[in-house]
């Protein structure tokens, strides 16, 4: 044998690999001509392996090292802190001979306690990282596992459901981890946000995993079930279909896998809105927390989807579409509380009602529909017509016909909710947008202008005629004025038309499902009527006026009606500013109005007086006072007109007064004329705006005659103060008849008439007494010029 050639070792001698390895290579005698390559390229690999290893004990020595030092500074520490304790003790116990006692306590223990404490709060972080690591490791497996198993499409999902609940359990340990966390320790931050992003890694993963099973369950229950027949949907349809509830029929493995894939969903949702709760602490939570069940979203969905492919059919007659949609949520409500309900509770999930959920969720599908094919097609057809005569146009008929069926299918929906006890009258506005198929206009201001300019119009109509036919203005309204139990409002008609049309805008003002846009609506579509109103009554006014100055009476009763009828809606639109509902809207104008003044407040107390109408009232109320003044100042003027010669003739208080007559000729024509147009004000006039008159009236009149006798040069003897008593007396005697002690609304009048009485001593004492004079003889209403006036023309 050639001493250079090698022996094999025996195959027996080789492991399992190397023979294998060596079967592979080395198959055929040509192969060994490749052996020195295959020698070279194993030591160039063993070399690398052995460099690697090199480099990894190299790595684990540096290791090792840093444990070593880290763990000689603990216990260096560790050392330090029980030498100081020891310290402590002893300077402790020695502190009653040395006094020493206050320099341990004053400068070395708080240090000690600092440093104590910063070592426990190490500790904790550690502890408290781990801890969290080792349970986000388990929720990445849970999930992982979940995904896996679905992934193999095993015929059985109950191992997925498992850990699927295991997963869930241990998310809630780390929230409420995270919970006490950020209390407790608020600057770990950084620690609570990277456990929450790893956290929220593994919830996209499981929540469409559990969706995506929750679904393919409902298919297994033959989820959606069949929707009505045509036949039996007709807008006043009440029957029930003879089609099983699927939640009802389920039964066995079917059921129970529903019922804890419906508990799984509730358990992540709570989980979710404890996080969101956490996350937005201290922030407005009530948006990101108020979210819809999933569960019941889910259930939703299909039947929407289903439905749709009949709405495509009945456009034109939304009736359907409406009692289609309240059938289906009548059906299936009752399953929410038997079956659902108890499941919502068992997770949890606090402040949820299935059965207002599944309301809410098909009312909400109904929405969204209206929103992107009902409403749309709606509006470009009254932009097509927008030529055509709001009466007879097709489009704002339909319109109309759209809202009148969407009010009355929000009324049958929330008596459905009723039953859960939800008070709608004291409902906030958020879960009433939930329930309210006027939610669409929330998002969709300008059809809501729209809608309150087809109302208005639509209003205007009806009042054409109306307002065109005088027997309106002329035919007295029969019954009772609102603020005053025992009188005649004496309001035309017309006033009557005006309200109706004005309740009825209110009444569809109610139905929208948000503050901001009641206030809206009713500021474009309820505003205008009463301003048209008041146009109406300033027109007829002015034309009174016009065409004879109001000297006759017809004129006076045509003013005196449109007064009468303001009077009775500034009336009724104060006490409808007493509601609930009105002071709602007029807080939300307060709170825009403080918002726009940047909170300065300005101006906002008197703004708020009558709520959101309270521009429409004052404008009432300026219109009624100045025609009242008017009034007043008409039979002012008249009576100075006829008075004019009994003002001039000054001699007449220097005789004695004319044989057979109680008053001066010359002054019963003027008081003819003051009787007779206050009878016919009297009759035409309501109670209060006829007071509202004569009160004005009366200073007039009293400065009228005061001026125009005891302020001239006219002298008077004891006859003519005589006269003038018995004048003034049948004047106030007209007066007398609507209140006690009329000489009380002529105080110039009254007193100069008790100077004129008094005798010659008290005349010239008043002469030189001067205000201290005035006072003590209860002289209030005329000053010392006044009075020493009057004094000198007695003789």
């Amino acid at each position: 044998m050639d001493p250079i050639t090698r022996t094999l070792p025996p195959p027996s001698s080789l492991s399992t690999s190397v023979v294998s390895f060596l079967n592979g290579k080395l198959n055929a005698k040509e192969d060994l001509e490749q052996a020195p390559a295959l020698l070279s390229e194993l030591r160039s690999q063993c070399h690398a392996l052995d460099q690697s290893l090199s480099d990894l004990n190299t790595q684990l020595r540096s290791y090792l090292i840093n444990h070593a030092s880290h763990s000689d500074r603990t216990g260096v520490l560790l050392r330090d802190i029980d030498a100081k304790l020891g310290d402590l003790h002893l300077a402790s116990s020695s502190s009653s001979s040395d006094g020493g006692s206050g320099k341990v306590l004053g400068e070395e223990l708080p240090a000690l306690a600092k440093e104590v404490a910063r070592v426990d709060t190490v500790r904790t972080y550690a502890e408290t990282a781990l801890k969290l690591d080792t349970l986000v490791g388990d929720i990445e497996d849970a999930v992982s596992s979940t995904v896996k198993r679905t992934l193999r499409r095993e015929p059985s999902t109950k191992s997925s459901e498992e850990m699927r609940v295991v997963a869930i359990r241990t998310l809630k340990l780390t929230e409420d981890t995270l919970r006490l966390v950020a209390k407790t320790h608020p600057q770990w931050t950084r620690l609570v946000s990277a456990v929450d992003h790893r956290v929220d890694r593994s919830l996209a993963i499981l929540r469409p995993q559990a969706i995506a099973d929750h679904r393919s369950l409902l298919t297994s229950l033959g989820w959606p079930p069949p929707l009505s027949t045509l036949n039996s949907l007709g807008p006043e349809s009440k029957g029930s279909t003879d089609v099983q509830n699927p939640l009802f029929t389920m039964k066995g493995n079917l059921k129970q896998q529903y019922c804890e894939s419906f508990l799984a969903l509730c358990s992540l949702q709570e989980l979710q809105r404890q996080r969101k709760s956490r996350q937005l602490e201290g922030q407005n939570r009530e948006i990101a927390l108020n979210q819809p069940l999933w569960a019941i979203e889910e259930l939703v969905n299909p039947i929407s989807i289903a439905s749709q492919r009949h709405f495509s059919k009945w456009v034109d007659k939304p009736e359907y579409i409406f009692a289609l949609v309240y059938k289906v949520t009548r059906d299936y409500v009752d399953s929410m509380d038997e079956l659902l309900q108890p499941l919502v509770d068992e997770a949890m999930l606090s402040g949820y009602s299935c059965r207002e959920e599944w309301i809410s969720a098909m009312v909400t599908s109904l929405s969204t529909y209206l929103a992107k094919e009902i409403f749309p097609m709606y509006a470009s057809q009254l932009v097509d017509e927008d030529g055509t005569s709001g009466m007879h146009s097709q489009a704002r008929i339909s319109w109309l016909h759209l809202i009148d069926q969407m009010i009355a299918f929000d009324k049958r929906v929330q008596n459905l909710a009723s039953h859960s006890g939800i008070l709608f009258s004291l409902q906030e506005d958020g879960k009433l947008e939930k329930l309210s198929s006027f939610s669409v206009f929330i998002d969709r201001p300008d059809w809501l202008d729209l809608w309150a300019d087809i109302e208005l119009t639509d209003a205007f109509d009806k009042l054409k005629p109306e307002i065109e036919n005088e027997r309106s203005w002329s035919t007295q309204i029969r019954g009772v004025s609102v603020l005053s139990a025992q009188e005649d409002s004496k309001s035309p008609a017309i006033a009557s038309a005006f309200h109706q049309r004005f309740s009825s805008v209110i009444d569809r003002c109610r139905s929208l499902p948000s503050i901001q846009l009641r206030s809206r609506f009713l500021k474009l579509s309820g505003a205008p009527i009463i301003h048209r109103f008041l146009g109406c009554l300033l027109f007829r006014c002015q034309e009174a006026e016009g065409l004879t100055a109001l000297t006759d009476n017809d004129a006076l009763m045509k003013v005196a009606k449109s007064v009468n009828a303001a009077r009775y809606f500034e009336s009724l639109l104060k006490e409808w500013c007493e509601d609930i509902f009105f002071l709602e809207l007029g807080l939300d104008q307060v709170t825009q109005l403080d918002t726009s003044t940047d909170g300065n407040g300005f101006g906002l107390e008197e703004s708020s007086g009558n709520g959101i109408l309270y521009e429409e009232i004052r404008r009432l109320e300026e219109f009624r006072t100045g025609w009242v003044e008017k009034l007043s100042t008409v039979v002012l003027r008249g009576f100075d007109v006829c008075c004019r010669d009994y003002l001039k003739n000054k001699k007449q208080w220097q005789e004695k007064g004319e044989e057979g007559w109680m008053v001066s000729q010359s002054f019963v024509g003027a008081l003819d004329y003051l009787q007779g147009k206050m009878s016919v004000l009297e009759e035409g006039l309501n109670r209060m705006d006829f007071v509202g008159v004569w009160r004005s009236l009366a200073p007039g009149l009293d400065k009228l005659i005061f001026n125009g006798i005891l302020m001239t040069n006219a002298k008077f003897s004891d006859g003519g103060v005589e006269r003038l008593s018995n004048d003034l007396a049948v004047l106030f005697g007209v007066f007398g008849a609507w209140c006690l002690r009329p000489e009380g609304f002529f105080p110039k009048l009254s007193e100069g008439l008790k100077l004129l009485k008094m005798g010659k001593k008290q005349l010239q004492n008043c002469l030189v007494g001067g205000e201290i004079w005035l006072k003590e003889n209860k002289i209030r209403h005329l000053t010392a010029a006044e009075t020493e006036k009057v004094a000198k023309n007695r003789i």
